[in-house]
């Protein structure tokens, strides 16, 4: 049986400020002709579908065209809501839209109510594991502690539970949107951390055939039965290295897999990143073959250069993000408040605070325990209300 794996399509964000909604669209195109030309059997969809809870309209009309166009083909679609979903509006009207083939996986209740399809080797169940937020499904899960480790153990046992009770031979494949230890972090995921503590286990997911991973922006394979898809496009500098690509799964008749072959998205606008003095940027021939890059510069001319935006657009007229990092100045906490803040989590930049404000860092772990339970109870409420609204 033939899949193809996806996630993190965040429909409806945009690239500093650039929108990013026709090559969203031309992403699903590209979703719709691999799904035809390599005779898939299922696509899986690993949630974080919209970038926010509330998408905007035209987010929302693209996300129902593609629906429209999954239905249209005959082949099932198995889709979960991230942490960037609201689970609840995700999965609105999914009964009826599971007549249609696709099957919306929103309410962590059903985790081990698989999608169930066949071929001539089987039955293969496919099980949506949507994002848990722990604090919100500890207890109905029966976890021993408010962690992601907790919960989605529990929840793997009712999955691997709900296997034992099938036909000897049946195949499985779990979809899941967390960060397990061993992938890559970019700077564009929303932290999920519980007490300081985000990824788990890949041993967690162990009992089951494939695992379909989402939230990380990055391609990457944690093992070879569990790996990332990605996100089909570039959300932030730190991705331009990325080869975006959807993975094309083949699963075997005793659950091997057979063959893992990444499928190469659509790229809209190449990115680059430089760094130098402005002059030479505008100047070197090197940096030519970046004339036509999304471009984030970082200028390092001891003086901040007159006009630096403008300038560097007249060579590179996508130029998109502008910092400054004097060559030879001493550490001294200097630089934009961007570049201060950049790959530190919320606690540490709490932690910072307070350090600056009383003139010392904190003198026990119980009050660094306390910030962070500070930081947990809000994530933890803002998941309390959507569920309510």
């Amino acid at each position: 049986m033939k899949f193809l794996h996806t996630s993190d399509w965040h429909l409806g964000r945009s690239f500093h400020r650039v929108n990013l909604l026709d090559a969203q669209a031309a992403f699903i195109d590209h979703l719709v002709a691999t799904v035809r030309e390599h005779e898939v059997d299922a696509v899986l969809v690993a949630g974080d579908v919209y970038d926010r809870a509330v998408p905007p309209l035209p987010a929302v009309a693209l996300y129902d065209r593609a629906l429209h166009r999954l239905a249209d083909l005959g082949v099932p679609t198995v889709m979960i809501s991230g942490n960037h979903d609201s689970a609840r509006r995700l999965g609105v009207g999914a009964g009826l839209i599971g007549r249609a083939g696709i099957h919306l996986r929103t309410d962590p209740a059903g985790c081990a109510d698989p999608v169930v399809l066949a071929d001539v080797h089987g039955d293969v169940a496919l099980y949506g594991l949507p994002y848990l937020e722990p604090a919100l499904v500890k207890d109905d899960f029966g976890a021993g502690k408010v962690s992601h480790e907790a919960v989605l153990g529990a929840a793997m046992d009712r999955i691997r539970a709900d296997l034992a009770g099938r036909a000897p031979g049946t195949r499985s494949v779990v979809l899941a949107h967390a960060f397990v230890t061993g992938g890559q972090a970019s700077d564009s995921e929303r932290d999920i951390a519980v007490g300081g503590v985000e990824a788990v286990p890949a041993g967690v997911f162990d009992g089951v055939d494939y695992v379909a991973l989402g939230h990380l922006h990055g391609c990457q394979t944690i093992n070879e039965r569990v790996r990332y898809s990605g996100s089909p496009l570039a959300y932030s500098f730190s991705e331009a290295d990325h080869r975006k690509t959807m993975w094309l799964v083949e699963l075997g008749a005793q659950g091997e897999i057979v063959s893992a072959e990444r499928v190469d998205n659509p790229v809209p606008r190449a990115l680059a990143r430089l760094r130098g003095p402005l002059e030479e940027l505008l100047s070197g021939s090197a940096y030519a073959r970046y004339e036509d890059c999304w471009l984030e510069a970082t200028l390092t001319d001891p003086v901040r250069p007159e006009d630096p935006m403008a300038r560097l657009a007249a060579r590179f007229p996508h130029t998109l993000s502008l910092a400054f990092d004097p060559e030879g100045r001493t550490e001294d906490g200097g630089g934009s408040y961007a570049q201060r803040l950049k790959g530190r989590s919320d606690q540490e930049i709490a932690e910072d605070f307070v350090a600056h404000v009383r003139g010392c860092g904190f003198t026990d772990e119980a009050e660094r325990a306390v910030l962070q339970g500070a930081f947990d109870d809000v994530r933890v409420d803002d998941g309390r209300q959507e569920t309510h609204r």
